[in-house]
C-alpha cells in the first residue's frame, strides 16, 4: 500500500519538481512529487473534467474528493472567486502541495485538508462534488464516494465525475443512477467519461 498514490504516508522518496501548465486559459505553476498521483503532468481524465464542467445554478461550496496536488480544485476556485472550494485527499503528500499550489498560484478561496473520503468534511450542502476517483483503491471504494457526495449535497446540487469505460464507467453510470435517479454523460473523450448528476 505505501507506494499507491491513495496511500495515506506515501513510501516512495520525496522528489519534487515544478512545472507550468495550462488550464481553462490560465496558466498554472504546480509543484508535484513521488507517491501522488500523475506527477508529470495534469493527466488527460482532469483535463477533460475541468474542460467540460460547468457551475450549477444553486449557490455554495464545491468539494474536490481525491484532489491529488489540486489541479481540478485550484482550477475551479480561480475561475469562481465567490466560491470557496473545499479539497481533500487521504495522501499527505498530495496534500501538502495542494498547499503549496494555492499559495504559489496566489489562490486564496480554498480549503485543504487531509481526509480519507468525506471523514473529515464537516460541511454539507454543497453545490457540487468534483471527482476524478481513485480507481486502484477498488469498485467499493470509487461507489462509496458516490454514495457519500449524495449525502453532502444540497438540493440542485451536482455530482461531477471522470472514469474511463476500461475502469468502471457502466458499473459506475448504474450506480449514481440508482442513487440520483438520472446521470448524464456530458463527454467522452478517449474513453474517458465525464458523467453528472443532479440531485433532486
Amino acid at each position: 500500500m505505501k507506494n499507491h498514490y491513495y496511500s495515506e504516508t506515501p513510501g516512495a522518496q520525496s522528489k519534487r519538481e515544478t512545472w507550468e501548465f495550462e488550464l481553462k486559459g490560465n496558466k498554472f505553476r504546480f509543484t508535484t512529487d513521488a507517491g501522488v498521483f500523475s506527477k508529470k503532468e495534469v493527466d488527460f481524465g482532469s483535463r477533460v473534467l475541468i474542460d467540460s464542467f460547468h457551475a450549477p445554478e444553486v449557490s455554495g461550496d464545491y468539494l474536490d474528493v481525491g484532489c491529488g496536488y489540486g489541479p481540478i480544485g485550484l482550477t475551479l476556485a480561480k475561475e469562481e472567486p465567490d466560491r470557496i472550494v473545499q479539497m481533500v485527499d487521504i495522501n499527505e503528500r498530495a496534500v501538502e502541495l495542494s498547499k503549496w499550489n494555492a499559495q504559489q498560484n496566489k489562490i486564496n478561496n480554498v480549503k485543504i485538508k487531509k481526509s480519507y473520503l468525506f471523514s473529515e468534511v464537516q460541511d454539507s450542502e454543497f453545490a457540487a462534488v468534483i471527482t476524478n476517483p481513485p480507481i486502484r483503491a477498488g469498485k467499493a471504494v470509487v461507489h462509496q464516494i458516490f454514495e457519500e457526495a449524495h449525502g453532502k449535497l444540497r438540493a440542485g446540487g451536482e455530482l461531477w465525475v471522470v472514469i474511463q469505460k476500461k475502469q468502471g464507467a457502466p458499473s459506475a453510470i448504474e450506480k449514481i443512477e440508482e442513487l440520483f435517479g438520472q446521470v448524464e454523460t456530458v463527454a467522452k473523450k478517449k474513453g474517458y467519461y465525464i458523467l453528472r448528476a443532479i440531485k433532486v
